[in-house]
């Protein structure tokens, strides 16, 4: 094994302050982010309207999450590799890898442009979209779908620094990133009167960003994982085992999206106020979504690290010490939310049926929100293990499947919006004990292993 490395080391030194201090940046990001998507939705239902919120935040929201989600995810197949190698001290294997993740996600991205450039419209009608918003979300999704290279080759960057132990780099260009999206909504949108379409180019010119400051950090670094252009194309071994890891994630994210959909079109069913509250409410509870996925995607660094290099007893505690840290967010978001969601709901929008909405679904969601705390820690833990294929069978069943079924029939038969709600409390209840019941019974840790060899 290569030990030159001039590594950001998550092998050593005391658990919980690594995990802590690696997973303040992630979280900072993504709160930075949600802040830029609560200004987004504040410009949108401020200054274009009610139908204009539910067209960036309806059909064409659960559309992105599909198709731009499952590629998204596929990208933390790559960060696994890379931290694995990375933890062994392996610095050829490093560069390899990181030129192969960023030709197959270029790749990736010129083909779905493509594809959603022509298919919007056809996707939207297959949602049942509202009529009124038809337009709206076809502009909005076309638009989107031209920086969908960027996203994807953005997100690889980002994950590829986190996997080799910089979480702060990644950070400080999504916050660059996010403040440019800001001002531009202002002025496509206040200023230049562009309406949903200036809300599309200006996140798209954020995502262009983004992706031009990692790519300059990586080509310009003095660390071991410099990027080297000449080394940008498709090499078998690292392909194989980066979609061998990054399938089951895309699959995740999109048995999460399918059901998601199916569920839009029973929200839809329920009308237009429905609609924008429906997409208003991840303006409100969306910093807990964004600080677990962060402490997620800070645990599978780290154990993937650890594993490359050996150390299963640092798993082993990365485990009890990441359930009580997020055991400690959830309570502390909880609160917050709930104390804050009507004052900040007021802020966003004045229609006052979108309000009393909006916040009669966050007292369906929020304050059973510690029943995902599981499912988000030990699948991380997995995810950063190699075992990617069974957690995933987990969460289609238990959460997706079970959703589809839930609106099949409760609500096919109710046809209320509390129904509709709680499908979401139920499917995590149902799969956080099966998910802590594999983990615990599996042979997960034994399976364990270099997932690239000499």
């Amino acid at each position: 094994m290569e030990k030159s490395l001039n590594r950001k080391d998550l092998t050593q030194g005391v658990v919980w302050k690594k995990l802590l201090l690696f997973f303040l940046p992630i979280a900072a990001g993504t709160c930075i982010q949600q802040l830029y998507n609560t200004v987004d939705g504040l410009i949108v239902g401020r200054f274009v309207g009610t139908a204009a919120l539910a067209s960036v935040g309806g059909s064409a929201a659960q559309i992105i999450n599909l198709l731009i989600g499952f590629f998204v995810a596929i990208t933390s197949g790559a960060s696994v590799v890379i931290a694995q190698v990375y933890g062994a001290g392996r610095t050829r294997d490093v560069q390899l890898a990181t030129g192969n993740a960023i030709a197959v996600f270029s790749l990736l991205g010129l083909l779905l442009m493509v594809f959603g450039l022509i298919a919007s419209p056809a996707m939207l009608r297959l949602l049942q979209t509202p009529a009124d918003t038809m337009d709206g979300s076809t502009l909005y999704l076309r638009i989107c779908f031209i920086g969908v290279p960027f996203v994807l080759v953005l997100n690889m960057e980002s994950n590829m620094l986190r996997a080799v132990g910089d979480s702060v780099s990644p950070f400080f260009y999504m916050v660059a990133a996010c403040f440019a999206n800001i001002v531009l909504d202002a002025v496509f949108v206040v200023l230049f009167h562009w309406g949903i379409a200036g809300v599309a180019a200006a996140t798209v010119a954020s995502q262009i960003l983004n992706t031009a400051l990692l790519t300059y950090k990586l080509w310009h670094t003095g660390e071991a994982y410099r990027l080297h252009f000449q080394e940008i194309r498709l090499r078998g071994v690292y392909l194989a085992n980066m979609l061998r890891l990054g399938i089951p994630a895309g699959l995740q994210s999109s048995m999460y999206a399918v059901s998601n959909m199916i569920i839009q079109v029973g929200v839809n069913s329920l009308g237009t106020v429905v609609v924008a509250s429906w997409a208003m409410t991840s303006k409100t509870d969306g910093i807990f979504w964004a600080v677990s996925n962060a402490l997620g995607a800070a645990i599978t660094s780290f154990v993937g690290q650890n594993l490359g290099a050996g150390r299963k007893d640092r798993v082993k505690l990365c485990v009890k010490q990441g359930l009580i840290l997020s055991g400690i967010i959830t309570v502390v978001l909880r609160a917050l939310i709930m104390l804050l969601a009507k004052p900040l709901l007021h802020i966003l929008t004045h229609d006052q049926a979108v309000i009393d909405t909006t916040y009669e679904m966050m007292t369906y969601f929020v304050p059973y929100y510690f029943t995902w705390t599981l499912i988000e820690v030990l699948s991380a833990v997995l995810r950063g293990a190699g075992d990617a294929v069974r957690p995933v069978v987990i969460i289609g069943l238990g959460i997706c499947l079970f959703r589809i079924i839930w609106i099949g029939t409760l609500f096919l038969y109710f046809h209320t919006l509390p129904v509709l709600c709680l499908c979401y409390t139920a499917s995590w209840t149902l799969t956080s004990l099966v998910m802590l019941l594999y983990f615990r019974k599996g042979r997960w840790m034994q399976r364990g292993r270099m997932i690239v060899e000499h």
